[in-house]
């Protein structure tokens, strides 16, 4: 099943809040609903948002909604990835060619992502290859696997890549605070791939790269800004800097949909905050739920997406 899709005029998408327990199918006619599922994290993953936002504005033209005005409901529904304000910009482009016109741009998107992400999986497996070794054991943080798509992950892609050459060796995986993407989803699908890895908490992640368990980090994105900040799930930048002082490569996989040239930078971007209850604080205890952080560029070692490398500089 992928992750996301459109069938008979609907969007059928998996609730990831209900894995790795069950695995259940949305069946999403209405955009209230669609916004509802992207805000509680049914839908999540920065290229699955931008197929959900692109295929959001197909069904508010088919089932004859104010399509401007759902479409802007959709786009606010999560500031931070910018996929998905460029999957509902991509595809309000052709509203005035028809609702025929915009369906098909919503589903050329939907297809073009898996090409694309298996595109950039096997090139970033490619170059780890030829800068780390015939055989390459991976840390990874949060989930950028199929998931977090429509069928082929960024870091996931990279790591499904490199198990495609025989070239991977142990998988480490942090558990991700406060909603568990990593042990609820990523050891989840690590383990219907029969990769072999291991679950860590979150604070453990810098020491096991300490300890030269892993020859690289591979982690994907939410937005990539023009100076190459990467804003990605919280507790990515610690992971960035165990890796650079441990002397090994950070790279960051994302589709070229990521990357956001009209932001100059991290700072710029705004970071999701969400709600205390997600980490069950003490009665009266104040909280600060950063949903995620920025890795300054100068520790990203390679930026793979699916049309090019860009080795720590500013991006063209």
């Amino acid at each position: 099943m992928r992750t996301i899709d459109w069938v008979g005029g609907r969007i059928v998408a998996i609730d990831q809040t209900r894995l790795p327990g069950e695995l259940v199918p949305l069946h999403i006619t209405t955009v209230p609903d669609l916004v509802d599922a992207i805000k509680r994290l049914a839908i999540r993953g920065a290229p699955a948002l931008g197929v959900a936002g692109a295929l959001g504005v197909a069904l508010s033209a088919v089932t004859g909604g104010d399509v401007q005005a759902e479409a802007a409901r959709v786009r606010a529904a999560r500031p931070t990835a910018v996929n998905l304000a460029w999957g509902v910009d991509r595809v309000l482009a052709k509203v005035d060619e028809g609702v025929d016109a915009v369906v098909a741009e919503a589903t050329f998107v939907l297809e073009d992502d898996v090409r694309r992400n298996a595109t950039l999986g096997r090139r970033g497996a490619e170059w780890l290859v030829d800068t780390v070794g015939p055989r390459v054991n991976i840390h990874t943080h949060c989930n950028a696997g199929a998931l977090a798509c429509v069928e082929w992950g960024t870091a996931l892609g990279v790591v499904r890549a490199l198990q495609e050459r025989q070239a991977l060796g142990h998988v480490y995986l942090d558990e991700t605070r406060p909603l568990l993407q990593g042990s609820r989803l990523t050891a989840w699908e690590l383990a219907q791939m029969g990769v072999e890895h291991t679950v860590v908490v979150d604070s453990a992640g810098p020491s096991v790269i300490a300890r030269g368990l892993a020859d690289a980090v591979v982690v994907g994105a939410d937005r990539i800004a023009a100076n190459g900040d990467v804003v990605n799930k919280i507790g990515t930048y610690p992971l960035a800097l165990a890796a650079a002082r441990a002397g090994i490569p950070f790279v960051v996989a994302a589709p070229e949909s990521t990357v956001d040239p009209a932001t100059p930078d991290g700072a710029s971007v705004h970071i999701e905050i969400r709600d205390a209850a997600e980490i069950n604080p003490p009665t009266g205890s104040p909280t600060l739920n950063l949903a995620f952080d920025v890795t300054p560029a100068d520790l990203v070692t390679a930026i793979v997406t699916d049309e090019r490398i860009i080795h720590g500089k500013p991006l063209g």
